[in-house]
């Protein structure tokens, strides 16, 4: 075979690896995969096969092309039509947990005082104006009966503080807060 048509071969084989490569984001199999990982392979064997100067400039920069372009299109393809479909949107506002009615309840403790009712060995659970909670602390234990505020609700998770008996203005603010 002529050293120039090998050549343009090898180069050819090289460009349909990377066409193979780029066409697995739309239609993943693995198969192209396999083939484009092949046809790279024997393009670049066979431009050593030419000349080793020639072999090792190509190596080189398949080695630097390769994950440039795989870097790019990894960052367009999801903007691209046929990505959106593959990847997953974000979640709205509504359909996340914290915005569920049993969390927006809890919600309204932030601030709040209660008494435990058992023992917060950092969970345990609390008792806000009759209403029985699941609770944890800040790394801390607390024997029952002991006053506690809801400092803040995390994820559905109301976190309390031991607290000083509550005076009536303490409720009043904590009520109209």
């Amino acid at each position: 075979m002529d050293s120039s048509l090998s050549l343009a071969l090898a180069f050819g084989l090289i460009a349909a690896g990377i066409v193979l490569l780029a066409a697995e984001l739309l239609f993943p199999s693995g198969l192209m995969m396999a083939l484009a990982v092949g046809a790279i392979a024997v393009g670049v064997t066979m431009t050593f096969a030419h000349d080793l100067e020639t072999g090792v400039v190509t190596l080189v920069l398949v080695a630097v092309t390769l994950p440039v372009l795989g870097g790019v299109l990894l960052h367009y393809w999801p903007r691209t039509r046929i990505g959106r479909k593959f990847i997953l949107p974000e979640p709205d506002e509504d359909g996340t947990l914290a915005s569920a009615a049993s969390y927006q309840d809890l919600e309204r403790l932030r601030g709040r005082y209660g008494k435990t009712v058992s023992s917060l060995r950092p969970a345990g659970v609390c008792d806000f104006d009759g209403r029985r909670v699941d609770t944890i602390t800040e790394g801390m234990m607390v024997e029952p009966g002991q006053w506690v505020r809801c400092i803040d609700v995390r994820a559905g998770k109301v976190i309390v503080r031991p607290a000083d008996r509550p005076g009536l203005a303490d409720l009043e603010t904590a009520i109209f807060s």
